[in-house]
């Protein structure tokens, strides 16, 4: 357990104020108490959580690098979307497997913002091929699906989410028991927490507990996109 929190009531205060000032000139002025307050900390507990993520399995990545690793940058890519302020304001990683960048593989997600603490996992979006090699897995392995979505510590913390199909995915039998499931378009879980846990001495404990809930699950998605886990 960690002798102190990663992250302060400053962490949570400077989004605050990001969100009321989103534009470049305030953030330079400020870049120093962002480094300080919400990117150093958040690198400091990805780095903590690399050990315990190698528990779970030796083929994901806990990368604490400021840029290229597993922490989100600040900057919104403002090019296709309407709103063009240009920074986050939340701060976030991402915890892939070692070989996403070659195939559209599950991960855990950590999201932190005031009044939204959120910890995710699983596969979003995934492209078509991906896609059908889930479908494919919980179809020929329907007992393993069940049993990972099924066991109870999952089932306790996480809510299975995303978006769905209104109708069966084409070449599935619209009858299948698991038909539900088999029309999902993401296959990705969560849990809803509080600025109150991210700011306890236990957030790392208890980040770490919620990825070893969702093991079952993950380990079903990483195998069903052929990957090791």
């Amino acid at each position: 357990m960690a002798q102190e929190a990663y992250f302060s009531p400053a962490f949570f205060s400077f989004l605050r104020d990001l969100k009321t000032h989103n534009n470049r000139d305030w953030f330079h002025a400020h870049k120093e108490r962002y480094e300080q307050t919400v990117r150093d900390p958040l690198l400091r507990f990805i780095a903590d959580f690399g050990p315990r993520l190698r528990a779970i399995s030796p083929h994901f990545v806990a990368d604490p690098r400021p840029t290229g690793g597993s922490m989100f940058r600040i900057y919104r890519d403002t090019r296709f979307s309407r709103d063009k302020s240009p920074y986050k304001t939340h701060a976030s990683a991402h915890f892939e497997h070692e070989r996403a960048g070659s195939v559209h593989a599950p991960g855990y997600y950590i999201h932190l913002a005031p009044k939204d603490v959120y910890v995710g996992v699983g596969v979003w979006q995934p492209d078509s091929e991906t896609l059908a090699k889930i479908r494919a897995a919980i179809v020929t392995t329907p007992s393993r699906w069940k049993r990972a979505v099924s066991a109870p510590a999952f089932r306790r913390r996480f809510v299975v989410e995303g978006e769905t199909l209104k109708r069966a995915p084409q070449g599935v039998d619209p009858h299948h028991p698991l038909i539900e499931d088999l029309k999902r378009k993401d296959f990705t879980a969560g849990v809803r927490l509080t600025e109150r846990d991210a700011l306890s001495l236990r957030f790392l404990d208890q980040f770490t507990a919620l990825c070893k809930d969702a093991a079952p699950f993950m380990k079903f998605l990483t195998g069903a996109v052929g990957l090791p886990w």
